[in-house]
């Protein structure tokens, strides 16, 4: 008998799980079958209310640049400039976004290509008439906006800003029609799936009972493990700081004591200069050939180690005596430092071209140093009797992610000429101070040179690094942020 109920108790179950089961399998199909409909509707509505927010963006941006232009003209202050370009970028911007819009209707989407076409038209127009008038040609900007072409694209802009706003709107009618009949027929399986819901939620109450203590005891051990962690990252993040306090006294130390001891050099260094001087101009015949090869070697010797206090001094004032980042015209830069190298350039017949370089947030004169220090390079490491050709390129650069934390905006830059070069196995020892790759008495210079090019870009958070083969020339790759803040600044 006891065997008999069990079994009994078990087909009960079983069928009660088996109804259970058709009926989760029904409603899930109705659901699922509403939900794809309702999803489809609603993926429109939200579709076709994208494309009249985007359309409107645009029509109202493309007024306000118009605006901005015919103020400009009119009184020819620069103060209409700064709308008039906001609202020209803006448009730009949200022509970009219109061209996203993907319309479902095959008229609607040809009439949008045409809005796209004429407004890409319509900022050429306006671009050109302000560019005309920023040349100080205002008549002839005048009368270019007195013509009708530029209204003319407006108006049948206007015009199919609003048969595609209608249309749209027509659309959207129609699918809030057809949302509504998805509901009504989704309420029902609501209805349905209410009655085995009540049946459910009593079975998930007790189960929902048990995963409750369960879980406490699980939170409970989380928490103190949690506690633990918090710990260990507070204890870790005060070491962190202790060190990078004591990295930053340590370097400042280091910069105050190279200042100071080639500061100190200098005064000893001067003597020698002076003594070897005297002995030069008062005993230069008593010495000898011999005594004058000597004193000549100490004069060399005395003048080489002037330069190498003078560079270690300006490589340890990099960080320590930088001057505020403003707006930097790099072609600027590149102009002042050809005319320091003017004789340079005459004396080697040098050849030098250059992209139009960009405008960055940087130190003017750190960024002179570094392309001065660059181009003096190509010019003296040139090959016999072969003319330096050095060529000066511009790109934008596409950040990564430690980049990207920085700034958005990169700009790639190169140096390339064709020089004696050098092996690839060198391409980072040349920026260490004071590696030289030949003798003094092939190419002067102290090897300082390119660290203080290192240096300066990571100043300015960038990167340097050099490639090139012996014989062919080398190139100098430097990538720089367009607006960034200077490293070791208050919040490195």
């Amino acid at each position: 008998m006891p065997k008999r109920v069990f079994d009994s108790t078990r087909a009960s179950w079983f069928l009660l799980g088996a109804v259970m089961m058709c009926l989760i399998a029904f409603n899930g199909y109705l659901a699922v079958s509403s939900m794809k409909e309702l999803s489809s509707t609603q993926t429109s509505l939200t579709n076709t209310g994208d494309i009249i927010t985007k359309l409107n963006n645009l029509h109202l941006s493309v007024l306000s640049a118009e605006s901005g232009q015919r103020g400009y003209l009119l009184t020819n202050d620069e103060l209409y400039l700064e709308p008039y370009q906001e609202a020209l970028q803006q448009v730009r911007a949200q022509v970009v976004d219109v061209k996203t819009i993907q319309s479902e209707m095959p008229e609607q989407q040809h009439r949008i290509n045409e809005i796209i076409r004429l407004s890409e038209a319509k900022i050429a127009e306006l671009a050109e008439t302000v560019e005309l008038a920023r040349q100080d040609k205002e008549m002839l900007a005048l009368r270019l906006l007195k013509t009708d072409r530029g209204q003319s694209i407006y108006m049948e802009l206007r015009g199919l800003f609003d048969v595609v706003r209608q249309t749209e709107k027509s659309y959207r009618e129609n699918l809030f029609l057809r949302l509504s009949k998805g509901r009504d027929d989704a309420l029902l399986n609501f209805v349905l799936s209410g009655v085995l819901s009540s049946v459910l939620v009593v079975l998930m109450l007790i189960l929902s009972f048990t995963n409750v203590r369960k879980e406490r005891k699980y939170l409970e051990i989380l928490e103190m493990q949690n506690e633990n962690l918090a710990i260990k990252v507070e204890e870790r993040t005060q070491e962190l700081r202790l060190y990078s306090e004591e990295l930053s006294r340590s370097n400042r130390e280091l910069e105050d004591f190279a200042f100071v001891a080639s500061h100190d050099l200098q005064e000893p260094l001067r003597k020698i200069q002076a003594f070897g001087d005297r002995l030069e101009s008062s005993f230069s015949l008593d010495l000898g050939e011999q005594g004058q090869d000597y004193l000549k070697r100490m004069r060399n010797a005395a003048y080489r180690m002037s330069l190498l206090i003078n560079d270690l001094l300006e490589f340890s004032r990099i960080n320590t005596r930088g001057r505020s980042f403003t707006a930097t015209d790099l072609n600027d830069v590149l102009n002042d430092a050809l005319d320091d190298l003017e004789i340079a350039i005459q004396e080697s017949d040098a050849q030098i071209t250059a992209d139009t370089l960009p405008v960055i947030q940087a130190d003017n004169s750190q960024l002179h140093q570094l392309f001065l220090n660059l181009l003096s390079n190509a010019i003296k490491f040139r090959q016999p009797d072969t003319a330096p050709v050095i060529s000066i390129t511009a790109a934008m650069h596409e950040p990564n992610i430690m980049q990207q934390a920085i700034c958005s905006d990169w700009y790639l830059i190169q140096f390339k000429d064709n020089g004696i070069g050098f092996a690839g196995e060198y391409a980072e020892k040349i920026f260490t101070p004071f590696q030289r790759l030949h003798g003094r008495s092939e190419y002067k210079g102290t090897g300082i040179g390119l660290a203080v090019c290192r240096r300066i870009v990571e100043r300015h958070r960038g990167v340097i690094y050099a490639s090139g083969e012996p014989g062919t020339g080398a190139t100098f790759t430097l990538i720089l942020p367009a607006d960034a803040t200077p490293f070791g600044s208050k919040g490195d």
